[in-house]
């Protein structure tokens, strides 16, 4: 049996892959291209990739591949209907970063929230010896506690943000973009509904036809001043040159661990955002806690087992 891992570097150096080579042969590569993709795996019985595309194309000319194990949830870098016809199975891992994720959503809110840019700044630069006081309150800050926190998309990640926004205090609604999921505790609202009333709004849906461009130059003027829009879905929900113009426009925050094209471009707008200090930018590693990295690769371990046994 050979096993071919396209994309290694994106699991972390720090990742022990050795339970893999139980399988038989793992060749490992850190980084894939799509010219090389190709060749890469023709030798091989189980491709994994985490963000490396696997083409209709690609199957045909790889008769020994028989399952391609996804080292992520979401699965559309892989034909799956060529793969379903090809009799290759395909398989990923699901629920192992809600905790990470969940966990940086309240980092990004609460950076963005206690102006934490601004003071670590204060400090660093001398300011605040300077100033003769033991204390500076020039940015005022606020607590999450009495605020309304909107949720846009309330799956596992959604549902684990609402219960500790909750027990912070806060105020919680949440709006379904597939406007099926409608049976929670907390109320469901309008988009429109959800940007106007809440302070902090965090998007945790996934990137389809009804969420792409979701916010933009038509709604994000309702949201209110001073008001904090996270981003943990996916890029491209979120259109980055709107939220720039309103960015330069007004006071309002913002916290993107994705982007719609990854990693940023230099000519990205938000690059040139007047206020720095309101948009804090992480490169999509909300995911990727050591615990949560560790998950997925058991998860992977135990998809190529379950395989084997079959």
């Amino acid at each position: 049996m050979h096993i071919v891992l396209l994309d290694a570097k994106t699991l972390g150096d720090d990742l022990d892959i050795t339970d893999l080579e139980s399988f038989g042969t793992l060749t490992v590569y850190q980084t894939t291209s799509k010219e090389e993709t190709l060749e890469r795996i023709q030798i091989a019985d189980i491709v994994i990739t985490n963000k490396v595309v696997i083409t209709a194309n690609m199957m045909q000319e790889t008769p020994r591949l028989k399952l391609i194990c996804i080292a992520a949830t979401g699965m559309n870098n892989v034909d799956l209907d060529a793969a379903k016809y090809k009799g290759i199975e395909v398989k990923n891992v699901a629920g192992y970063s809600t905790k990470s994720v969940v966990q940086h959503t309240f980092a990004m809110a609460l950076y963005l929230l206690e102006k934490m840019a601004y003071y670590d700044a204060v400090v660093k630069n001398a300011s605040w010896s300077d100033s003769g006081l033991f204390t500076d309150v020039s940015r005022p800050f606020y607590e999450i506690s009495g605020k309304r926190w909107g949720i846009i998309g309330l799956g596992a990640i959604g549902q684990e943000v609402a219960k500790i926004a909750t027990a912070f205090g806060a105020e919680v609604s949440y709006h379904s973009t597939s406007g099926k999921n409608l049976h929670h505790a907390y109320p469901h609202q309008s988009l429109e509904f959800i940007l106007k009333d809440c302070d902090i709004v965090s998007i945790h849906a996934p990137l389809n036809d009804d969420t792409y461009d979701l916010i933009n130059e038509y709604n994000l003027p309702y949201m209110k001043d001073d008001a904090i829009l996270l981003n943990l879905g996916r890029g491209g929900i979120v259109n980055e040159t709107d939220l720039a113009f309103e960015l330069d426009r007004r006071n309002l925050y913002a916290g993107l661990d994705v982007l719609e094209q990854e990693p940023i471009t230099l000519n990205n707008r938000l690059n040139e955002v007047k206020h720095k200090e309101r948009l804090l930018i992480t490169p999509h590693m909300a995911w990727a806690s050591i615990e949560a990295r560790k998950k997925l690769l058991e998860g992977i371990v135990d998809n190529i087992n379950v395989f084997m046994e079959k």
